[in-house]
């Protein structure tokens, strides 16, 4: 969820003047469209619906703060309307025999693996320069991003009508970039962000859900579990196919038969979910190695930061180990984090994914 490649094009120097631009443009417009929560909340002509769910987002806010240690700044405490479904759209790019994503890189936030526009046509107009030039493609719409602290962040129209679940569990993982940034690691960053909100989630379930809630999150976990778990396993096999000693014209069409099982899988998953279409704009364009990269960098590294929670206990703790981890190189930090997934208990018992929740997490590993 978090887009940093738009603030990356704004402190950075030598990018092409265009794609600066563009995100300083974008990223002044976004801060001038917003206006303290406070004064919506007091203006009569604003709709009560819209008003609850601004309210819900200062909840959310303060229980950030004071349950899980995240930063209290202003950051969450205005709302900008945009005429657009997306504040940003990113472009992944990958070779076409490779899940390696292309990286762009930017002094101060460093590589990041994807490219964030403001507007859909100049994302989509990048997107086909990159397909010339022989990458597969991807172009992903983004509902917020985080500005790792440089400007006040703020709630966005973009995302204010999610159910309150999803309203808490974006909003914390966005202050958890705050806490902690890896510069160049993609992954790092966001599966740390990732384990955070849905540490974050529980608890706030806990407090603020109500059966129906609780049972909703219940079913929506459920479902991202089995599409992850689909995902994950065509990715094995596209990796296993591009480190195969066969010739390149072989790989190309197992590859194009791997996305084609996962197109009829998908369906029937579908049906054992009723016919729920909720993830139907993931294969809104050709599936690509684009897609699964992406999905590489929020989920490859969650098990190594859950499991340093759980060693942890408290989030302030937890940080504090995170923000080591970040000064140390790329592969020592991996190393580390593999480390501490395989020394995991895979017992429930003293999760903080778990611990005291009333919810059972259908993201954690099965006890």
């Amino acid at each position: 969820m978090a887009a940093l490649a738009g603030l990356s094009g704004l402190l950075c120097g030598c990018a092409e003047l265009g794609y600066m631009v563009q995100a300083a443009h974008g990223q002044s417009a976004l801060l001038s469209a917003a206006r303290p929560i406070d004064d919506w909340l007091a203006d009569p002509q604003v709709k009560l619906s819209l008003k609850s769910k601004l309210a819900t987002t200062q909840t959310i806010r303060a229980f950030a703060v004071r349950e899980l240690a995240l930063p209290d700044n202003a950051s969450y405490t205005t709302y900008a309307v945009l005429r657009q479904p997306f504040v940003l759209w990113n472009v992944i790019a990958t070779p076409a025999l490779s899940l390696k994503p292309k990286q762009w890189c930017f002094p101060v936030a460093g590589c990041v693996s994807y490219r964030g526009y403001y507007q859909q046509e100049q994302a989509e107009a990048e997107a086909l320069e990159l397909r010339a030039e022989g990458y597969d493609v991807q172009v992903a719409g983004v509902p917020a991003y985080s500005t790792l602290g440089w400007f006040k962040d703020p709630v966005i129209s973009t995302f204010i009508h999610y159910p309150d679940a999803e309203l808490a569990r974006l909003i914390f993982h966005e202050l958890a970039h705050q806490v902690v940034y890896a510069p160049g690691d993609s992954a790092f960053n966001e599966s740390f962000a990732t384990t955070v909100e849905q540490a974050g989630l529980l608890r706030w379930l806990d407090v603020y859900g109500d059966a129906q809630m609780r049972q909703s999150y219940l079913v929506y976990a459920g479902r991202k579990r089995d599409f992850l778990a689909l995902l994950l396993r065509h990715r094995r096999q596209l990796e296993a196919n591009y480190a195969s000693r066969i010739l390149d014209a072989e790989k190309l069409s197992q590859k194009a038969e791997i996305f084609q099982a996962l197109q009829q899988e998908y369906q029937t998953l579908k049906q054992s979910w009723g016919g729920y279409a909720g993830y139907d704009r993931w294969f809104a364009e050709p599936l690509s190695n684009a897609h699964l990269a992406a999905l590489a960098t929020y989920h490859d590294l969650v098990p190594g930061f859950r499991a340093l929670l759980q060693k942890d206990q408290r989030f302030e703790r937890f940080y504090a180990d995170v923000k080591a981890l970040a000064h140390l190189d790329r592969q020592e930090r991996r190393r580390r984090l593999l480390e501490f997934a395989q020394a995991r208990s895979v017992a429930c018992v003293g999760d903080p994914l778990l611990s005291g929740s009333n919810v059972q997490s259908d993201l954690s590993p099965a006890c």
